[in-house]
This record gives structure tokens, sequence and C-alpha cells, in this order.
């Protein structure tokens, strides 16, 4: 089993940047697909962005692309999600994932969450 510890959320205005980092830790932490959600009050957990175990291959929702960048640190079994111009539609609980069905990953093949970090974007 993979432990996931999201850090980094907190609150930002429109425009702004934020940066979460999601340490793995656990059997097999370093070669597998790791993924971001997030989850907005009264929503269901969506899909943001995901990466392959080497970094070489990245996927991203279309709501984000152009303005989040998933990257990963493998010496430090670390993804991170660099977010820029953040809107207040961004505002949600975003979730670390890995051991995924597929990539990118759908919400029902996932295995493994992080706790979440919350992220608010005022207007």
């Amino acid at each position: 089993q993979v432990q996931l510890l999201e850090s980094g959320g907190g609150l930002v205005q429109a425009g702004g940047s934020l940066r979460l980092s999601c340490a793995a830790s656990g059997r097999s932490a370093l070669r597998i697909a790791m993924a971001w959600f997030r989850q907005a009050p009264g929503t269901e957990r969506e899909f943001v962005a995901a990466v392959n175990w080497s970094g070489s291959s990245r996927y991203y929702a279309d709501s984000v692309k152009g303005r989040f960048t998933i990257s990963r640190d493998n010496y430090k079994n670390t993804v991170y999600l660099q977010m820029n111009s953040l809107k207040p539609e961004d505002t949600a609980v975003y979730y670390c994932a890995t051991d995924l069905h597929s990539i990118p990953p759908t919400a029902s093949g996932v295995n493994s969450w992080g706790k979440g970090t919350q992220v608010t974007v005022s207007s």
C-alpha cells in the first residue's frame, strides 16, 4: 500500500498561483503513475492531471490545460501540481492519487488516495 500526503493548499486571489506537493511512501512508491483530482462541495470528484512513472507523459483536464502543470521528482518520491492563473472555480479539495487502473484515470479507477488539501480562490 502506498501512503500519500498532500501539502501546499491555501487561500489565494484570482490570478494567483499555488504549488501543491504530494509525498508518496510505501511499497513501489517510485515506478507508478500518479494523479491529482479535485472535489468542490456538492460535486463529484474530478480528474485534474496525471503523470506516468517516468514523467515523460502528462495528461490534463481541459479546464486546467495551459494553467496547471504536473511534475514529479522520483528521487524525492514527490509529485507536484503547479497552478497558475487560478480562478474561483478552481476552489476545491485537491487529492493526490495513485495505484491507477488507467491513465488518464477516472475517480472510480483509483486504489490509493491522499487525505486532500483545500485550495480556495477568492474573486
